[in-house]
């Protein structure tokens, strides 16, 4: 019988975090074209084998969510992409959600879609070998008005649905609910939305019977809003995230992983230096770590721009990167 705690566990090893590489294809190639790269299948997968294929990441990396599409190509070598990872001792897994739709009790808010057929594709999925997967719902906040509860609550719905197929078909789900940096909003309404967000999962979660101890909590940091005007520090960023997750989340829970949600590489690594410290400090139930993308990519991907002789120069930025963010963890 699989152990989903297990899996958990190894997802949050200490010193090591995921690679978040699960952009859809518009969304890569969209990240194509802001470096420069004419995006075509073949550009994506050289995009991915860019950072899938870095000899070493698995001193870093302990999983890296992939994308339907990247589940078929193969490296440079002609090993296909999960199995590369599972020889390195990274666990593959897979985004399962298909984005996002309107939601019609408020037409300023966002659900997220891909109930239907979940488990049949997760069977699909597994033989691959990925043992855990990725659903994200993104709340907005808007002053005072937004987030809704009722869009709180189905977005929490239906997390909680898909973290029970995803359980019943022996995978480790990671439920993102991410509190979106957009808007002119204060650290102190983030911090809020966040303990709203994260109160609404959890009790909908237990209703759900969901395992506790085989999911893993992917969320964004408690951070002034894009255009407040204001940059935090990291101590202030530590404090308030801290504080909002102590209050909302069991210690049941196996490990929490941030998301970078548009900080700058620096941003992202030195506010998770300094939760990592706070959380040493207070005793924190649950190991910390990061579920990073274009925080540890941007800089290889400007170092690339698509030239194959740069890619070993681009691999050093990467890992350099990811050493960084790794210590992050233990500073």
């Amino acid at each position: 019988m699989i152990d989903l705690s297990d899996i958990a566990r190894q997802l949050v090893a200490p010193g090591k975090g995921l690679l978040a590489a699960d952009e859809s294809t518009a969304s890569a190639d969209k990240r194509l074209i802001q470096y420069g790269i004419t995006p075509s299948v073949e550009a994506r997968r050289k995009y991915r084998d860019l950072f899938l294929a870095t000899p070493g990441i698995e001193a870093y990396i302990s999983g890296v969510i992939l994308y339907q599409e990247t589940l078929d190509q193969a490296a440079d070598d002609g090993t296909p992409f999960p199995e590369l990872l599972a020889s390195r001792g990274i666990i593959p897994g897979i985004k399962v959600d298909e984005g996002t739709e309107p939601f019609p009790e408020s037409k300023d808010e966002l659900i997220t879609k891909g109930l239907i057929g979940l488990p049949e594709r997760l069977q699909k999925f597994s033989r691959y070998g990925t043992g855990f997967t990725k659903w994200r719902a993104v709340i907005r906040i808007k002053g005072d008005m937004l987030p809704t509860g009722t869009a709180l609550l189905e977005n929490a719905k239906r997390l909680a649905q898909y973290a029970r197929d995803v359980q019943q078909a022996g995978m480790v789900p990671i439920l993102e609910p991410e509190v979106l940096l957009e808007g002119p909003h204060s650290r102190v309404r983030s911090r809020e939305v966040l303990v709203k967000t994260l109160e609404t999962l959890m009790a909908t979660l237990q209703d759900h019977a969901v395992d506790f101890s085989g999911i893993i909590l992917k969320t964004a940091m408690a951070v002034s809003g894009s255009e407040s005007g204001r940059t935090d520090s990291p101590e202030e960023v530590a404090e308030d995230t801290l504080a909002a997750l102590l209050e909302t989340v069991p210690s049941s829970v196996p490990g929490i992983v941030f998301l970078s949600g548009g900080q700058t590489p620096d941003q992202a690594t030195e506010n998770l230096r300094a939760i990592s410290r706070k959380a040493r400090e207070v005793h924190a139930p649950w190991p910390l770590t990061f579920s990073y993308a274009r925080a540890i990519q941007g800089e290889a991907l400007t170092v690339w721009g698509g030239n194959d002789e740069a890619i070993p120069q681009a691999r050093e930025a990467y890992l350099e990167r990811l050493k960084k963010v790794a210590d992050a963890l233990g500073a």
